[in-house]
């Protein structure tokens, strides 16, 4: 029976499914696949299961054998000819002056290309580059521009939180990312509060933005106006995650109550006041 196994050839990168062929695979194993770019070392991350249960619009490239002690000490050796291989970039970058930022240098496993990850403002014509380095290495040569997002998942680092990027431990895809979604978590719009290593908006964002649309819909909207043990006043802020409201009285005071405490309609409802005084940054501000 075949059976379809999941490979990842990267820490956070994307799952490939591959044809496991006469191979008992497990996870964790080590083995050597077929990829349009030749034979690639990957790690076995989906467990094989029928290939009935994972169908695929494309004919699957089978597991080439499992990965021994010589293939492990290739992949190693293809890292120090990746490290070699961007210093002479660099010095070719600097040679012709190309406003361009080479970040990463990756080699395919039987060290045949090379592939240089770099960034840039605008278009760079790195033509002269490529004979440059074709002539010193004398293998295919290919340059790919990213964008910042995907050289800080290349690069790594650590987030605001103190923890690793999400997008180089665990993301395998980028989801747009607005500032709307800090606008519904309640979160201060400070750039430099909401904003990554990379420089764009935090990727954890999205996490917990449905879940905040999701509670906010119980919630009044911000301006109504309601009327509280203390007098009539008007909601000016959410806190989402306790589901209460901060409403400001006739008399400019602030307070932080229930919404099952407020009476917005002619119905009588008991009202419990909490006399907490809410500040601009009191309620989730902080949760990031």
């Amino acid at each position: 029976m075949s059976k379809v196994v999941g490979i990842r050839f990267k820490p956070a990168g994307k799952i490939y499914d591959f044809d496991c062929g006469v191979f008992i695979l497990k996870k964790g194993d080590r083995v050597i696949v077929e990829t349009e770019q030749g034979l690639g070392l990957g790690v076995v991350t989906v467990e094989p299961v029928p290939v009935e249960e994972r169908s695929s619009e494309k004919p699957l490239k089978k597991v080439f054998r499992l990965a021994t002690e010589d293939d492990c000490k290739q992949i190693e050796a293809n890292r120090q000819f990746e490290q070699k291989a961007q210093e002479v970039c660099q010095q070719c970058i600097d040679e012709l002056g190309l406003k361009m930022n080479l970040f990463f240098v990756e080699s395919n496993f039987d060290a045949n290309k090379l592939t240089f990850f770099y960034t840039s403002e605008g278009r760079v014509d790195f033509r002269e580059l490529v004979k440059m380095l074709v002539k010193h290495f004398g293998i295919r040569i290919e340059l790919r521009q990213v964008g910042i997002r995907h050289q800080a998942k290349m690069c790594g680092g650590l987030g605001r939180c103190g923890r690793q990027i999400c997008c180089s431990l665990f993301m395998e895809n980028f989801e747009p990312v607005s500032i709307r979604m800090a606008k519904e978590q309640g979160l201060s719009l400070n750039p430099t509060k909401i904003s990554g290593v990379c420089g764009r908006l935090m990727c954890c964002l999205t996490f917990e933005d449905k879940t905040y649309r999701d509670m906010k819909k119980s919630l009044p909207k911000i301006g109504k106006k309601v009327l509280t043990r203390a007098g009539e006043g008007k909601i000016i802020r959410h806190d989402v995650v306790g589901q209460k409201v901060v409403v400001q009285i006739s008399d400019g005071s602030e307070m932080l109550i229930g919404i099952d405490e407020i009476q917005l309609d002619d119905k009588e409802i008991e009202i419990t006041v909490d006399d907490t005084t809410v500040g601009e940054n009191s309620g989730d501000n902080d949760k990031k």
